[in-house]
């Protein structure tokens, strides 16, 4: 067996699809919806953010990175089917990510709306992701 496919198995295809749509909730909440919301939470102005732009390069790789991460612990726990895959995928995000995300806010000065449109938004990303990761053929 190849090495990708001891890791993940053979569903790269899944998992581009998972990426793509963390992505597109990232950038429905953030860019289409809630971008005025976004920038009054943050505190930011458009000028302020200028210099970060080039940031938005990197972006891509945060929900590869998130759905690669999640099929090798959705493969490594047998889940075969979506309802399990939405459960382990929930757990995954309340007990690491959204605890991980609460040290930005417990340690700044952060706004709880930041946080809370912050967090709904991994919540979604990580429940699309895994929905398809664990739905897939």
């Amino acid at each position: 067996m190849p090495p990708q496919e001891m890791i993940v198995g053979d569903n790269w295809l899944a998992i581009i699809v998972a990426a793509i749509a963390f992505y597109a909730i990232g950038f429905l909440i953030y860019g289409a919806v809630f971008s005025k919301l976004w920038m009054e939470l943050s505190g930011y102005t458009q000028e302020q953010l200028k210099p970060h732009t080039w940031k938005m390069a990197v972006s891509p790789l945060m929900p590869i990175l998130t759905a690669i991460g999640l099929a090798i612990i959705l493969k490594m726990c047998g889940v075969t089917n979506l309802a399990t895959g939405l459960v382990v995928t929930f757990q995954i995000w309340f007990f690491l990510i959204l605890s991980t995300r609460l040290y930005s806010f417990v340690y700044s000065p952060e706004r709880p709306g930041l946080l809370i449109m912050d967090s709904i938004h991994l919540l979604l990303g990580f429940l699309a992701a895994g929905a398809v990761i664990s739905a897939w053929p």
